[in-house]
């Protein structure tokens, strides 16, 4: 009588295996559902939260570098859905405030909270996990790798798979690629760069560079996006270009938005409110309306008029 498959001492052995790998497989998943980075708590929560509630509140906070005081006593509260602007002269601390809020600096004093949560001494890689992803003011892409490849490497973060299954390429492994490989292609066309997908990123201009940033910062799938003078080095056609972009993506993913710019045609049209900062101080809040009119803000970017000329 013919055997059923797999009763023999080999089918046993192979019956052994197929348990072992997935017995494994379900015990890595449990202690993975334990870490941090296992599930996204923060979605959960900003998925329940209120739309007009506060996302971010920073209280206080200062960064001195060897007794220069980059940024002193900064505060802001940003509801969800916002579009907030930061202004200032160049070396008032705009910058720095996105590094401190992002991990990459820690701040000699103040406390910043996120989505309810205390994130002022967190790495920036917690911080990302959480739901804060970011532009730079210089480009900093991944030069050795394409287009894609950029954004691929950032849809791991809230997208990764087992060890074991990518080892043995299990079918939901490729399965999985699959799927962030469309997500990717489909977030470059979004921005106009799914034909260049296949090319170095070093290889797009200086405007598709900073576009390309962008489209890396939301494969972070962020709550909150700061982006850090988008439109530098552009022409105005290009500005207004990654101004509606802004605004499009804004509405499509439901994102918190702070921008730093110079641009302030840009920021006046764009955001809802806006800070200066000068000298590490914040020195204005308010309307675009408001800031515009504010004597402090008209001498800190024209200077103050000599009474004796």
């Amino acid at each position: 009588m013919e055997k059923p498959p797999g009763t023999g001492a080999r089918g046993a052995a192979r019956l052994d295996a197929g348990a072992s790998i997935t017995y494994t497989l379900r015990k890595i998943s449990q202690a993975r559902r334990g870490l941090p980075f296992g599930r996204r708590t923060s979605r959960t929560m900003d998925e329940t939260a209120a739309p007009d509630s506060l996302l971010l509140e920073v209280h206080a906070l200062s960064k001195t570098f060897r007794g220069l005081h980059a940024v002193d006593g900064y505060s802001i509260a940003v509801r969800r859905g916002e579009i907030r602007g930061i202004i200032g002269p160049n070396g008032a601390g705009k910058s720095t405030v996105f590094n401190l809020l992002t991990g990459h600096i820690r701040p000699s004093g103040g406390r910043i909270v996120f989505s309810g949560q205390d994130i002022t001494r967190l790495s920036p890689h917690r911080i990302a996990a959480m739901g804060i992803g970011r532009t730079f003011q210089n480009i900093r892409l991944f030069t050795s790798m394409t287009v894609l490849e950029n954004v691929l490497c950032a849809q791991q973060l809230h997208d990764q798979d087992h060890l074991l299954t990518t080892m043995i390429s299990w079918p939901t492994f490729r399965r999985r690629e699959d799927r962030l490989r469309r997500e990717a292609r489909e977030a470059l066309r979004l921005f106009g760069l799914d034909d260049r997908a296949e090319i170095l990123a070093t290889a797009l201009s200086y405007g598709d560079q900073r576009r390309l940033e962008i489209v890396r910062a939301l494969a972070l799938k962020p709550t909150l996006l700061l982006l850090d003078e988008p439109t530098a080095g552009m022409n105005a056609h290009e500005s207004a270009v990654v101004l509606a972009l802004i605004r499009r993506i804004h509405d499509m993913f439901g994102l918190t938005i702070i921008i730093v710019e110079h641009n302030m045609p840009l920021v006046m049209e764009l955001c809802d409110r806006l800070q200066v900062l000068n000298y590490g101080e914040l020195i204005a809040e308010g309307t675009p309306g408001q800031v515009r009119q504010d004597p402090r803000v008209v001498e800190s970017y024209l200077g103050q008029a000599d009474p004796d000329a």
